[in-house]
């Protein structure tokens, strides 16, 4: 069956007037990269900019998705439009998203106000699913006020983050051993925003008190890394964590560092589709080559180092014969 060709600068207009089947058609193009999806990102890319983006992250269970579903909610309540992206784990069998978005925020699904997309991470190493940003772009261009990220896991899901949001939230939990963890210094690093959700546990006081002497080790960094505790399911706290973002985001706005923070995304961005696109092209070279396949037979042999036979691969497939 041929696949239907894409009316680009159509879908390019309905995605800008918010048309939510045009931003779901758009989304699929650009997680499946389809051969139209350069083209709509390119036209699209003008038009995006204006969205204010939070990335929420944290080790399963802590309950960003009743947090998330929660401040959707208090952003309607405030007449923004909000779209939402949700980066899940991948099922190996059938690279989905296993933990589906309809269940988590299904209160939103028939707001006209509310966009939500769950994205699986389809093998990527850390986090964030390599189409993330560019879905994210989709929704800035049709319009949305706010973009919510969010993400799982505690180590490269969240530098993943750090490099997609504006402002990152660090979401943990009292009494959760992946929540002490997260208390380790690579990870504190990161966050804009720290949330201790389901407050009313005994050992919030305890945690709060060892997240402050972490965060007091980083005497250089200016922006003071607020925590907010919050009770998601009974709304407690959402006014005070929205708040501590937009405090974030109106400090970087204050010295430019939301344009350097949003260039150094962008790097990072470009950088890392180079990386990935780079990858398939040698995985596809390897399976397809059978010189190729025949160097990895020496390797297995003790024939060939795999350094030796990486510098040969590279060589082959992106410079030219190895000398």
């Amino acid at each position: 069956m041929a696949r239907r060709p894409v009316d680009v600068p159509a879908l390019v207009d309905r995605v800008g007037g918010g048309d939510r089947r045009a931003i779901a058609r758009a989304i699929t193009l650009v997680e499946n990269r389809d051969p139209a999806a350069a083209e709509l990102v390119r036209a699209l890319y003008p038009r995006t900019g204006g969205a204010a983006v939070a990335g929420f992250t944290g080790p399963p269970g802590v309950g960003k998705s009743s947090l998330m579903a929660g401040l959707v909610q208090l952003l309607r309540e405030r007449e923004q439009r909000v779209g939402v992206v949700t980066v899940d784990p991948s099922s190996p069998f059938s690279q989905g998203a296993l933990l589906g978005d309809r269940i988590r925020l299904a209160d939103h699904f028939l707001d006209p106000g509310v966009f939500i997309r769950s994205m699986s991470t389809r093998g990527h190493l850390g986090g964030v699913a390599e189409a993330t940003l560019q879905a994210l772009l989709v929704l800035d261009a049709a319009g949305m006020d706010v973009l919510l990220l969010e993400t799982v896991g505690v180590g490269q899901s969240e530098v993943e983050v750090a490099s997609v949001a504006d402002t990152v939230v660090l979401v943990l939990m009292p009494g959760s051993g992946d929540s002490i963890q997260a208390l380790k210094a690579g990870v504190m690093e990161i966050p804009d925003v720290i949330v201790i959700n389901k407050c009313d546990h005994p050992a919030t006081r305890t945690m709060r008190t060892d997240i402050r002497s972490i965060l007091a080790l980083d005497r250089e960094r200016r922006w003071k890394v607020p925590i907010v505790e919050t009770e998601a399911l009974r709304g407690h706290g959402l006014n005070e964590l929205w708040q501590a973002v937009l405090d974030h985001r109106a400090f970087l706005e204050g010295d430019g560092g939301l344009d350097r923070r949003r260039r150094q995304n962008l790097t990072n961005e470009v950088v890392g589709l180079a990386v990935a696109q780079l990858r398939r092209r040698l995985q596809d070279a390897v399976e397809d080559d059978p010189e190729l396949q025949g160097l990895l037979d020496e390797v297995h042999a003790r024939e060939v180092d795999p350094l030796t036979a990486t510098e040969r691969v590279t060589r082959r497939v992106l410079g030219g014969e190895p000398g």
